[in-house]
């Protein structure tokens, strides 16, 4: 198990690239999401007119990442052998993710997707491992949101913000804990939902089961 002071002085986890986070996460191959069609719903890249239809694409890709986000979290509790400030961090997160996850199928309605079954694999084996996924996947999450934020209607973007800002601080709160800068940049840009999935497939994240 690993404390805060191990876990600052590693290098792998003080790198202070985006690269260097996939780099180190990449080795997580062994996760698999169990299920067929979860990456349907990603909204398409290029900017499309608003709409009622686009905002139930969105808001289910974006419960799609809160699933993720809280499945990583519960089983990082149970495996990854966290205690002290990480495991504090991983018991808030996770429970916040899943408040997201209720507050977005609040607003599907009938429409939202069911939670899909995971396992993570070497991502949730250590806390080394945990570590370095967590900083990944918040940043990725938070890329996400602002990636697609333009593209709801006025109607739905309260709900996008409301989670967006939260996401914001575990990011920040994560990368405090590892030795990294909490805010390395002035203006955070956005990702594509094919941008994000690109990240965590490669993460050993999101995959289907072959």
């Amino acid at each position: 198990m690993l404390d805060r002071n191990e876990v600052s002085g590693d290098e792998a986890i003080r790198a202070g690239t985006r690269r260097c986070f996939l780099t180190a996460t990449a080795a997580a191959a062994g996760a698999a999401v169990i299920g067929t069609g979860l990456l349907d719903a990603a909204p398409a890249v290029s900017a499309p007119r608003r709409s009622r239809a686009l905002d139930r694409r969105i808001l289910d890709f974006a419960l799609l990442l809160e699933y993720v986000q809280a499945a990583f979290y519960r089983d990082g509790l149970k495996r990854a052998g966290l205690r002290g400030e990480f495991r504090e961090f991983a018991q808030v997160a996770g429970e916040q993710d899943r408040d997201h996850a209720a507050l977005l199928r609040r607003a599907l309605g009938a429409r939202a997707r069911p939670e899909p079954r995971f396992a993570f694999g070497e991502a949730t084996r250590t806390a080394r491992r945990f570590i370095q996924t967590a900083l990944l996947l918040e940043d990725t999450a938070v890329a996400a949101y602002n990636g697609q934020a333009a593209n709801l209607t006025r109607a739905s973007l309260p709900a996008a913000l409301s989670i967006v800002s939260v996401e914001g601080r575990h990011a920040a709160w994560i990368r405090d804990l590892a030795g990294q800068d909490p805010a390395p940049l002035a203006a955070d840009l956005g990702k594509s939902a094919t941008e994000v999935t690109a990240i965590l497939r490669r993460a050993g994240l999101l995959r289907r089961r072959p």
